[in-house]
């Protein structure tokens, strides 16, 4: 039996019967519904069928389509003459029902005629495979009102791995479900001790509204709190966040580049000798198009000769021995040297022409207004500035949305390469890491290669078995690298663009699902997951954080203070740690 004992089926609500003019099958039929009673889209429900010598099958399901007709009625103008009183007629409402659970798995068809029971309760926990589920996050409520669960062991790696959230920019609310998804992960306790130690890295790819997750929303009403404790969640801010933004341009003194969060943001960069040393020139050139190129043979040269030549300088490098204290300076050096005939073959080797060396050339300079605030030879070395998760809070937040396309392509290459070799070296899937990126069509297109496309195919293909697990969002799922889509085990669907909801990537929705989806509003996301053979309707409760400024209460303790307060005011630009330079001589 589905989970419930016969007498606790018999007392659930009866709505109607299996129809007997429509065809029934064990995957699908329809209930014609009793006067009176009504059925909505995704509500669940439970038939049986009696069968010699076996015991009784249960049949489970949920509406996927439901419709209303006038029997008697002949021809279009009749309806006026029934509304009227002068024709006779019954107006008789039915639901299609789509199979989700048989038990035992005796596939036959329900009898015409059998009554059909709304579930609830243990029942619908059962339907919706629920009860089957060892650890169940909660990700929102269904029609009905009542919890919907995500099977956590398609989400951790355990059976699968990866989320691809599809919707329009704006009102699909990809990002505030990642979030929240997010949020029931880490306070939900359904990971156990997992759960609790996972990290997170967001980037934040549009405004600042991602910079107060650690901020009470002062717009935060007892409804919302009601719908909170239902779900078994505390209704507050994520606890431990620390947030990261590039430097300001044309700022020395290297101070985060943001306007509405003023307290407990610290900026990145990379030095000059971690840019040669750890060969971060191909994610310079990181879109599609520079793939198709035939200069990317000078990068992967320039690459290695900056690696094995360029030597730690006080502010910056040396290289064939010129003094660099700038990403500018460095362009204009490796420039000088591809174009000159005597250093050229050094450089970038014998086979390539000069028209090769003029493209690199151009496209590097051109990197030059873009990416100088983020590789750095005036900030102090030592001081803090690579984004780690590994020594950060429990959430980070990579602020990028005030940097040009290059440079945002750059820090998402860069920082994913950094984390994904370190969780390879650490040798072990835990703790568990979740990167959710925005745009997710821009970093890794169906066309073209790119080294950052490259780092998230090796994380959707080998990122569950390290424990990385990337929560995707894009606007078109048509847009973006097949094995990154179907490598993700849960798939969700804001509202769509009409064409978008058309192409072959959304066949998991139902027809009348798929229609749905174009008129979605915000908060609501369709779930598919391996485990329950029909998508759910999950509406999402308002974040209990703040999304902007607006909505911020008081910082808490814990953002007043940046990590770079508790560094050496007086370490020299460019110096090394532990160097004898910086004792006072006296």
């Amino acid at each position: 039996m589905i989970g419930v004992s016969d007498e606790a089926v018999e007392v659930s609500e009866p709505v109607g019967r299996v129809l007997g003019t429509a065809d029934a099958t064990p995957l699908q039929f329809w209930t014609a519904v009793t006067p009176g009673s009504y059925l909505q889209l995704d509500d669940v429900v439970v038939t049986s069928r009696d069968l010699p010598d076996r015991e009784p099958v249960k049949i489970a399901g949920v509406v996927t389509q439901v419709r209303a007709r006038h029997e008697g009625a002949q021809f279009d103008s009749d309806v006026f003459a029934i509304a009227e009183g002068t024709l006779p007629a019954l107006v008789q409402e039915a639901a299609e029902i789509t199979t989700t659970r048989v038990d035992p798995e005796l596939y036959v068809p329900p009898a015409p005629g059998a009554v059909v029971h709304r579930a609830s309760g243990a029942a619908r926990d059962a339907a919706l495979h629920f009860d089957r589920m060892e650890r169940r996050v909660p990700m929102g409520t269904g029609r009905d009102g009542v919890p919907v669960f995500l099977n956590a062991d398609f989400l951790d790696g355990t059976r699968g791995a990866h989320v691809s959230i599809s919707g329009i920019s704006g009102v699909a609310t990809k990002t505030s479900f990642a979030t929240f998804l997010l949020y029931s992960v880490f306070r939900s306790g359904a990971l156990g001790a997992d759960g609790t130690n996972a990290r997170a890295l967001i980037f934040n790819v549009k405004g600042e509204d991602l910079l107060f997750l650690d901020h009470e929303n002062t717009k935060l009403d007892d409804a919302t709190t009601a719908n909170y404790k239902l779900l078994g969640l505390p209704a507050s801010a994520f606890p431990d966040v620390r947030v990261y933004a590039p430097p300001r341009a044309g700022d020395s003194s290297g101070a985060p580049d943001v306007n509405s969060r003023l307290t407990g943001v610290d900026s990145f960069y990379w030095t000059l000798e971690e840019f040669c040393a750890n060969r971060l020139l191909p994610y310079v050139f990181a879109d599609a198009d520079d793939e198709r190129q035939q200069y990317t043979m000078v990068v992967h040269s320039v690459t290695a000769h900056l690696a094995r030549h360029a030597v730690a300088a006080e502010g910056g490098i040396s290289i064939d021995g010129r003094r660099l204290g700038s990403y500018g300076d460095l362009v204009d050096h490796v420039v000088d040297q591809l174009t000159d005939d005597e250093t050229r073959s050094t450089w970038a080797g014998s086979a390539v022409n000069m028209g090769t060396v003029n493209a690199f050339a151009r496209r590097l300079i051109g990197s030059k207004r873009d990416l100088s605030r983020l590789i750095r030879g005036d900030l102090a070395a030592r001081r803090p500035h690579q984004i780690k998760t590994a020594e950060s809070a429990q959430v980070t937040v990579v602020d990028l949305h005030n940097l040009p396309d290059r440079a945002q392509r750059f820090v998402v290459g860069v920082t994913l390469k950094t984390e994904f070799d370190d969780k390879e070296k650490s040798g072990t899937g835990r703790p568990l890491l979740f990167v959710v990126l925005d745009e997710l069509n821009k970093y890794a297109p169906r066309e073209g290669s790119s080294p950052i496309k490259e780092v998230l195919l090796d994380i959707a293909e080998r990122g569950r078995s390290l424990g990385v697990i990337l929560i995707g969002a894009q606007q078109t799922a048509s847009e973006v690298e097949r094995r990154i889509v179907t490598n993700s085990a849960i798939r969700v669907v804001g509202r769509l663009d009409p064409a978008e909801a058309s192409r072959p990537e959304y066949g998991f929705l139902p027809p009348a699902m798929r229609q749905r989806a174009l008129l979605a509003r915000p908060g609501t996301m369709f779930v598919n997951q391996p485990d329950i053979p029909v998508p759910l309707c999950v509406e999402f409760p308002f974040p209990a954080w703040a999304t902007r400024k607006s909505e911020s209460g008081p910082p808490p303790a814990g953002a007043m203070r940046s990590m770079v307060q508790g560094v050496d005011p007086f370490a020299v630009v460019g110096g090394r740690g532990g160097s004898s330079d910086d004792d006072i001589p006296f």
